[in-house]
């Protein structure tokens, strides 16, 4: 088997307050890519809505406030200081932010090429929380109030090093999310992700946050024969803690890489793309092995129905 190596760094952030500046955001990036490109790395994962705080946590009244938690444009002034580093380096690079576009707002990850080329955009599908303020809730999660659900899809992109795929924290949950990028030939997944310790609708023990994201990404990776960089914002943020844990898992379901604290933090890894090779020609070739024809419910219907087993004649 002839390798395949790509060198992969992920680049977790430790809190971002709201009295911290775009430049100062930005500054704490470069000095990680800086960091993954003295490890060889050629790619960096940095986690959704990397430049802001985590404002869906608030039920915002003063538009213009909203507004400037939000990307116009991208690179932006603010931004672009990272990409021209990046492109000095040669580095490729995954950021989440906020992103209006016209009346829209969503919730967005840009695929940054090593010559500072925008790749591809990839728009938050899986939109968690609240559209209003839950009142008996100790921490407001109000995502559907601030983002559009996204309308990209989920693509995968074919670039020299690897076919990419993109998802923003809740989509890794879910199954469909991965499974259309396997079915397109993803071979290394990035994802970033702001996670609360706490949840809002009930009173989960708290181990189970990080047990819950480690299953999510071990399991895409391993039934979709795909390298996953998962980069989170991390520590307590504006009072409320966010889990860390930002790794990165082979296509053999394993972590091979993550983050031991909770700041900013840089993992890297020589990733072999022929890895997923072998799964995809084997128990995951799903040329041979899929039956579509039975998986009809899973377009058909988007909440549970009724079971539809009967008894045989």
């Amino acid at each position: 088997m002839t390798q395949r190596i790509v060198q992969l760094a992920v680049a977790q952030m430790g809190p971002v307050q709201r009295s911290d500046s775009r430049d100062s955001v930005v500054k704490r990036l470069i000095a990680m890519l800086h960091t993954a490109h003295a490890r060889g790395a050629r790619w960096v994962v940095f986690p959704e809505l990397a430049l802001t705080t985590f404002f869906p946590r608030w039920d915002l009244r003063d538009q213009a406030e909203i507004d400037s938690f939000y990307e116009t444009s991208m690179p932006s002034a603010a931004t672009e200081p990272l990409f021209t580093a990046a492109k000095q380096l040669g580095m490729g690079f995954y950021l989440g932010y906020g992103e209006i576009d016209g009346e829209r707002r969503f919730n967005t990850s840009i695929l940054v090429g090593p010559d500072g080329r925008i790749i591809g955009k990839y728009r938050k599908i899986h939109i968690p929380g609240d559209a209003v303020t839950q009142n008996s809730a100790p921490i407001q999660h109000l995502e559907k109030k601030y983002f559009a659900v996204g309308d990209l899809g989920f693509p995968v992109w074919q670039t020299d090093d690897a076919k990419i795929g993109m998802c923003i924290c809740n989509d890794r949950r879910w199954p469909e999310t991965w499974r259309v990028m396997g079915l397109q030939g993803i071979e290394l997944g990035m994802v970033g992700y702001n996670t609360p310790s706490g949840y809002v609708q009930w009173d989960e023990p708290i181990h189970l946050r990080m047990h819950h994201h480690l299953l999510s990404l071990q399991a895409a990776a391993y039934q979709n024969a795909c390298w996953i960089a998962a980069a989170g914002k991390s520590g307590v943020e504006e009072g409320a803690h966010m889990i860390g844990g930002s790794c990165i898992v082979a296509p053999t379901g394993e972590i091979m890489a993550k983050t031991l604290g909770e700041g900013d933090e840089v993992i890297s890894f020589d990733c072999d793309m022929a890895i997923g090779d072998n799964y995809r020609a084997n128990i995951f070739h799903f040329a041979r092995h899929r039956r579509p024809e039975h998986y009809g419910l899973l377009v058909e219907r988007t909440g549970a129905g009724d079971p539809l087993g009967k008894e045989p004649q």
